[in-house]
């Protein structure tokens, strides 16, 4: 898990690169913000240089050197990028190799056919929920987005009515539910007993998905109402194919890299033994970048073979997948950059050290601690790290019940108000077409939704068991 382990050393390991006090900082961080949202929004500046511009800012007013600064911001954009990048380039070759085989349209013809009108959302909610149990979050958009985009096209849908539910399924998993990487790391520093969690993270789940994506869904559409980007979707080509491969074949080259990286975590839960020869078997082949390479080349042969692709139409194919998404690269590297910016300036730590003398319960802290290091840094595996490391002392005297909902507590505060300096929100935007401001109304407010909604129910639960 390359980008977690990334995370935590950015979160356990590295020094301010300012001895700022808590004010400076805190001006510090509103200028960062504030001069990127007015790049973008005012002056139309690209994503990519608004941030690169507002990390330079942040660090300048922060007090850091002008070349610890850069330093920061490079260091964030490259991880970042190495995170994400080669996950979101593999995921649009396989996207490719949907659309222009035809087995896209065979995905969005059945399930306009099984599921349509106002059950729709609710079957993408349900879809999404289902396949990003395994999943990390970025790996879960670039899977659905596209099925999300032609889904609307298709089907004639709000692309909000359609999108918003499928995000929030993946969201929900990312942040509530093990084996994602933020939950797995809680349970291990509250000592809190994973079955218990899952159990839990899962009741959590179902209310919150339901109010965050479906019912949600239906305000966003009023509020944003924007048709899905056509430089995001692939036009329909099977109309001009004498074939194309089946529902079954199709669906299996999508779900596989879920079904590796399902058996890894599975493999790694039950032996739990990083020298054992088939723990490490499977952490190679349930690997994101692994997994979604494997359907890829699976992909050849239950896509593009049956709909008569040549090998000598590959490599062309690959090409064109792979132009649309530099400028989505770029930008959600940049978001990397600023968060980066953000921890090594010692903002991060500052959070920590103002909460440290708050009293109130246990989890309602645990819930506002994630909540202000997701607000500070962006990153909700930060956020879930460092929160999970505070409030642990706190779990000594728990039950095995309310230490399961102290995770789940730290893991809805995580997933607060995403903004400018979450490489998830920008992700969002560019795959969406959306501006800064529709981005916000959607995208924000439905994670700013299941973070209360999920904070309150882990609060009700305790009440009762």
């Amino acid at each position: 898990m390359t980008r977690l382990s990334v995370e935590m050393l950015a979160a356990d390991t590295v020094e301010p690169i300012t001895s700022a006090g808590h004010a400076q900082l805190g001006i510090a961080v509103l200028a960062g913000i504030a001069v990127i949202v007015l790049l973008i929004t005012h002056f139309k500046l690209h994503a990519f240089l608004s941030l690169t511009l507002g990390s330079l800012v942040l660090g300048a007013i922060a007090g850091a050197p002008l070349d610890k600064a850069i330093a920061s911001f490079s260091t964030g954009l490259g991880t970042t990028v190495a995170g994400v990048g080669v996950l979101i380039a593999l995921g649009a070759i396989l996207g490719k190799m949907l659309a222009d085989s035809g087995g896209a349209d065979q995905i969005v013809d059945t399930i306009l056919a099984k599921a349509g009108g106002r059950s729709m959302p609710w079957a993408m909610v349900l879809i999404a929920s289902v396949i990003g149990l395994p999943l990390f979050f970025e790996v879960g958009v670039v899977l659905l987005i596209p099925v999300v985009l032609m889904v609307a096209k298709r089907g004639n849908y709000s692309l909000m009515r359609i999108g918003i539910p499928a995000l929030a399924g993946l969201s929900v998993m990312h942040g509530l539910v093990p084996p994602h990487p933020g939950p797995l790391v809680a349970i291990d520093a509250v000592g809190a007993n994973l079955g218990v969690t899952l159990a839990l993270g899962v009741l959590v789940a179902i209310p919150t998905v339901i109010i965050a994506g479906p019912l949600f869904s239906r305000y966003a559409a009023r509020w944003v109402d924007v048709p899905a980007p056509e430089r995001m979707i692939p036009q329909r080509v099977s109309e001009d194919l004498d074939k194309r491969p089946g529902f079954g074949p199709t669906l299996a080259t999508i779900l596989l890299p879920v079904v590796l990286m399902l058996s890894k975590a599975l493999v790694d839960i039950v032996i739990d033994d990083p020298e054992n020869t088939v723990q490490r078997v499977f952490d190679v082949i349930g690997s994101p970048m692994i997994a979604l390479l494997a359907s890829v080349l699976v992909g050849i042969f239950t896509l593009l073979r049956p709909a008569g692709f040549g090998k000598e139409r590959i490599s062309p194919l690959v090409e064109k997948s792979l132009a649309p998404i530099a400028g989505i690269l770029l930008i959600v590297g940049a978001g990397g950059g600023f968060k980066q910016t953000l921890i090594d300036t010692g903002v991060g730590q500052m959070v920590l050290d103002i909460s440290e003398d708050w009293s109130i319960p246990a989890l309602l802290l645990a819930w506002l601690i994630a909540v202000a290091i997701r607000l500070a840094t962006g990153s909700a595996t930060v956020a879930t790290v460092s929160a999970a490391g505070l409030v642990a002392p706190l779990a000594a005297d728990m039950s095995t019940t309310h230490a399961a909902l102290l995770v789940l507590a730290i893991g809805a505060g995580s997933l607060f108000f995403s903004h400018v300096n979450d490489a998830g929100f920008w992700m969002v935007k560019e795959y969406f077409g959306l501006s800064v401001g529709q981005n916000i109304k959607t995208w924000s407010v439905m994670e700013t939704i299941i973070s209360v909604v999920a904070g309150g129910v882990v609060l009700l639960l305790s009440l009762v068991i």
